[in-house]
């Protein structure tokens, strides 16, 4: 019932906490109320952090379960090293609120659209130029990207399934001669599915790069942005990783003179 933008509930099978900072205490005390659910004041007195209250809750030899891909790939890493002492066991592949969210809203369906040149300022095929050279001044033969934006940027796509935010929730894993482009591809109209084709970007459903990712070769090398990569992917990954900002963040940082 939070209905804040900020917070982390950790339930336990004795306890249960939301972790939120000083925007939302009044609020989340009110929203709270009767559920049994403790409000945890993160920064204030000593209010225990989401990693020190599982090291210390979590019975030596237990789990903690939560889904990988809500949570960064630097929060996993830090619930690993807070936890291996205890050997506590971490399941990152159960969305377990799924199983009891009944009404759950679907994920959005609406059309994406094409930015055309005259409003982006620089192709595709310009684009992804630039990030196979960064790419192979970095050493890798694979880029994974889980940002929308950057995806987004990449590709010259826009959506609507973020509210304030004209993105489309998508992944993708850019080679050197080719992309796979993780998206509902409903959404996808032909002039999208047209301009797709002259980069060589294959379609995949949206979820299906949790299982494709497994399936790249040792000898590869994959550049992820840690900053930018959650935790299941992360884990997914069977190759070796270098780790570096995505190179679209600059690059879109710096306008052309059409933009």
């Amino acid at each position: 019932g939070f209905s804040g933008s900020y917070g982390t509930a950790v339930i336990c099978k004795d306890d249960a906490g939301l972790w939120t900072d000083g925007r939302y205490f009044f609020q989340a005390e009110n929203e709270l109320a009767g559920s049994g659910v403790r409000l945890m004041k993160m920064f204030v007195g000593d209010t225990p952090t989401v990693t020190e209250y599982l090291a210390d809750a979590v019975p030596a030899g237990g789990t903690v379960a939560f889904d990988g891909r809500v949570l960064s790939m630097g929060e996993g890493q830090e619930y690993e090293a807070a936890l291996k002492e205890k050997q506590i066991h971490i399941n990152y592949s159960e969305d377990l609120i799924d199983l009891v969210w009944e009404d759950r809203p679907a994920l959005s369906d609406k059309p994406a659209i094409f930015l055309e040149e005259k409003y982006s300022g620089e192709s595709s095929a310009s684009k992804l130029a630039r990030v196979r050279k960064v790419m192979a001044d970095q050493g890798a033969t694979v880029h994974a990207i889980a940002s929308l934006d950057d995806v987004c940027w990449l590709l010259n796509v826009r959506g609507d399934d973020i509210d304030f935010f004209p993105l489309l929730l998508s992944y993708a894993i850019v080679r050197m001669d080719k992309v796979e482009l993780y998206v509902d591809k409903t959404k996808l109209n032909a002039q999208i599915l047209e301009e797709f084709t002259k980069v060589n970007v294959s379609i995949h459903p949206y979820n299906d790069i949790y299982e494709d990712i497994k399936t790249l070769d040792a000898s590869e090398t994959i550049l992820i942005d840690p900053m930018k990569m959650n935790y299941a992917l992360y884990k997914n990954i069977p190759c070796k990783i270098v780790e570096a900002a995505n190179p679209t963040i600059l690059m879109k940082a710096m306008k052309n003179p059409v933009e």
